[in-house]
């Protein structure tokens, strides 16, 4: 069952659910959601000397990529085409019994912003910040400016609570990030697989 504004509002109150900094209910409390707000940390893809990325080749894919710190209230120009990984300003824990689903706003949308082209889920156990993968499918540049409200978080209830909560294997990797990490998908494969 997805929390309602009432619920979302108890479950802060209550520390079920902690979002750092507190957020102000009256911005950023929607029906169902909680929005977020662009973080001042992203990861952009440098030239590479791969022609292609090869999934099982143990390319530490972090050295593919530049960070880029936008500083408070600064514009960030997003390119047509362009992708960027980034990091919510919030830093939000989950219980054992909830997941977070994020979401972008449709207003950014409407511009061809894309906040996440797939992994939007966060796990029951979840602690960190939200890394989003920021795209622009539109015809011009858009810029965002860190601070901007700029995706939603609704929260679901599980039947029960999770056996195994996120963070609690050795193969949960990007559990209590504070910046945006690149894939690590390559760690998946072995010689025998």
């Amino acid at each position: 069952m997805i929390l309602s504004d009432r619920d979302i509002k108890q479950a802060i109150s209550e520390g079920r659910i902690v979002v750092n900094p507190p957020p102000n209910f009256e911005k950023q409390l929607g029906p169902c959601s909680l929005d977020l707000h662009l973080g001042n940390v992203m990861k952009a893809f440098k030239s590479s000397p791969y022609p292609y990325l090869d999934l099982k080749r143990k390319v530490d894919t972090e050295e593919l990529m530049d960070e880029i710190i936008v500083s408070e209230g600064d514009p960030f120009v997003l390119q047509p085409g362009a992708f960027v990984l980034a990091v919510t300003k919030e830093t939000f824990k989950l219980p054992d019994d909830i997941m977070g689903r994020l979401d972008g706003r449709s207003s950014l949308g409407r511009l061809g912003i894309v906040v996440h082209s797939t992994a939007a889920r966060f796990d029951p156990g979840w602690n960190g910040k939200a890394v989003m993968e920021l795209g622009n499918l539109g015809p011009m540049p858009v810029i965002l400016y860190e601070g901007m409200r700029v995706c939603a978080l609704t929260f679901e209830t599980l039947s029960s609570p999770a056996e195994t909560p996120y963070g609690k294997k050795a193969t949960d990797k990007y559990a209590s990030q504070e910046k945006p990490q690149a894939s690590k998908i390559n760690e998946e494969f072995t010689e025998n697989s």
